[in-house]
């Protein structure tokens, strides 16, 4: 009887040559998340995860949720997981956040394994690296990175949760929080997620502080660390956080305009500064972890169609968060402003962008709009609710980031498998799905030029 392994990871130099078939990295990328959802499904469908027995659909959908880092839940992981069933939801966690291949590369290098050629593309899909030659590297730098940040995440909000909740507790609330935060899950240990903590500074800015960085990816953070000089980074990193801060500020300041007087959010906290604390926790969360401090169905109309903006653009490419990513984002812009100043090409601090970027942004934007539009299509047919509960929560399982306006409890089985569906595109990014039904080929052949009329 032949070996099983999994197909993501390289065969022994010592093995035969024979392989299974030829398949596509962003394909192996999909099946192995799809692999690690069913057995997160089988291990939360056992009797001694729950304390009362859940359906499979239920613990599919509660799989789906943290592979994909969402943070949507049917089922309440305070009150109706076991101990075993929430560390089997923080594991998923943990490995949807970095990803599988970051932990195969590093399983199969510290088993003596050589990578090929094959299994390397599939790291670099992974891993979004440019360069094949730097996966192995990125696949430690990922896992260093992630394990650091949980760690001091842990260590500080442990000195909050210890003296209310003793050691067990605490060190159990601390660790919980730390990885579902730097991964953008979302997921809480309490029904209300972290409203109770609405006035601590010590919680929300320590967890809003981890879904930050991890939304920034390692990438980042590293040249940050390594360059300590904004005039130094490369263009990517100036422009992930030049963005990041002016849309965290921005949004910041149109979330105390919009709810300042509204006495179901900023309304019902009393001086000014639980005020800007909540603002600030709670218009940063949309873009990553799915966190709340306030009821998020009592928001205004004008702050949900913000947060709708906010969960599409989504984190850094090379991060733990989704959405198109604020990279694509400012491709459109850069690219749309370009046109109206009747320039050619798409500019971005002194340097010209690729016809190659500007396409693939605009492919990521449209499979993601399309997506979102199936989404809500399909939920408006099985369900009867608000159009704008449909489509937040749509766009919320999308750019997985978890916040809901009361819609997901209220989802039948059909609505609970759009919403899985929508996570794990939103999870595996649109291009990479656009790049497995379409499996582009390079056209060697060139066509007449003809002009169409565009507006």
């Amino acid at each position: 009887m032949s070996n099983w392994r999994p197909a993501f990871f390289p065969r022994h130099p010592r093995s035969s040559r024979s392989g299974p078939r030829r398949t596509s990295p962003p394909r192996l990328l999909i099946e192995s998340f799809l692999v690690l959802i069913t057995i997160g499904t089988c291990l939360l469908k056992t009797p001694w995860a729950t304390h009362v027995p859940v359906t499979w659909l239920e613990a599919a959908f509660t799989a789906t949720s943290a592979v994909t880092v969402t943070g949507l839940v049917v089922v309440d992981t305070g009150s109706q997981f076991t101990v075993f069933g929430q560390v089997v939801i923080l594991s998923l966690i943990q490995l949807g956040g970095l990803g599988l291949m970051t932990f195969a590369v590093l399983t199969a290098v510290a088993l003596g394994f050589r990578l090929g050629l094959k299994q390397q593309l599939f790291a670099q899909e992974a891993l979004n690296e440019i360069s094949i030659k730097t996966t192995r590297k990125a696949g430690a730098s990922i896992a260093a990175f992630a394990l650091i940040s949980e760690a001091i995440g842990l260590l500080i909000l442990a000195g909050f949760f210890v003296p209310e909740k003793g050691w067990g507790d605490g060190l159990y609330h601390a660790l919980f929080y730390s990885i579902s935060a730097f991964n953008n899950a979302g997921f809480a240990l309490s029904s209300s997620s972290l409203m109770s903590y609405v006035s601590s500074p010590g919680i929300t800015l320590t967890v809003s502080a981890l879904f930050i960085v991890g939304g920034l990816g390692y990438i980042v953070v590293k040249e940050v660390v390594e360059k300590r000089s904004f005039s130094a980074l490369s263009v990517y990193s100036k422009l992930i956080l030049v963005t990041t801060v002016i849309l965290n500020l921005a949004a910041t300041a149109i979330f105390l305009l919009l709810e300042y007087g509204n006495p179901n959010t900023l309304g019902a906290l009393g001086g000014w500064g639980d005020k800007l604390l909540a603002a600030w926790f709670q218009s940063t969360t949309p873009r990553t972890a799915g966190f709340n401090t306030l009821d998020i169905s009592a928001l205004t109309s004008g702050t949900c169609v913000m947060f709708l903006l906010l969960m599409f653009i989504g984190g850094a490419p090379n991060s733990t968060s989704s959405g198109i990513k604020l990279s694509t984002f400012v491709i459109l812009i850069a690219a749309t402003r370009s046109f109206l100043r009747g320039n050619l090409h798409a500019t971005l601090f002194k340097r010209s962008l690729t016809q190659e970027a500007v396409i693939k942004a605009l492919a990521i934007t449209t499979i993601a709009m399309a997506t979102i539009f199936l989404g809500v299509f399909g939920l408006a047919i099985t369900m009867r609710t608000g159009f704008l509960d449909l489509a937040f929560e749509v766009v919320s399982a999308f750019g997985t980031v978890g916040l809901s306006r009361g819609t997901t409890g209220e989802l039948g089985a059909p609505g609970q498998i759009i919403i899985m569906v929508v996570m794990v595109v939103g999870r595996v990014g649109p291009l990479t799905l656009g790049y497995i039904l379409t499996m582009r080929r390079k056209l060697h052949v060139r066509y007449a030029k003809t002009e169409f009329p565009v507006g």
